[in-house]
């Protein structure tokens, strides 16, 4: 119950937002994390504050993207051992111990939301693309 008190009471002035989704080990030379970061520049310029997982990959992705648009953004991080870290570009961060209670945080406060292909995954098929 307290982490829904805190994100409630921590986010309910974001304004307008977008919550981002996408793979935690997305490389910074993937074309998934540049795709993520130019999406989340053009959503910041345009008003929209964004919340990430607020760990690496595309969430690092997303939270820099919107600190470079010069917009607002969110962390929602998630206790895990051994697996996350908060990235360095969130303005708001919260910690949960229950996905459920994060969840609910991320579909709350979106005004929309983006799925990103994340990790290093390569097509294997020509036609895939």
């Amino acid at each position: 119950m307290s982490e829904f008190v805190e994100g409630f009471e921590t986010l309910k002035n974001l304004g307008p937002a977008i919550s981002i989704f996408g793979s935690a080990r997305a490389r910074k030379d993937d074309w998934s994390y540049k795709a993520a970061l130019k999406i989340a520049i053009m959503l910041a310029q345009r008003g929209f504050a964004i919340i990430s997982g607020g760990g690496p990959g595309i969430m690092e992705a997303a939270n820099k993207g919107s600190a470079d648009g010069e917009g607002r953004l969110g962390g929602l991080n998630i206790k895990l051992p051994e697996e996350q870290k908060a990235n360095r570009y969130q303005d708001v961060s919260l910690t949960f111990r229950h996905f459920f209670a994060r969840k609910v945080m991320f579909v709350k406060y979106a005004s929309g939301t983006s799925s990103c292909r994340g990790g290093s995954e390569r097509w294997t098929s020509s036609s895939s693309r």
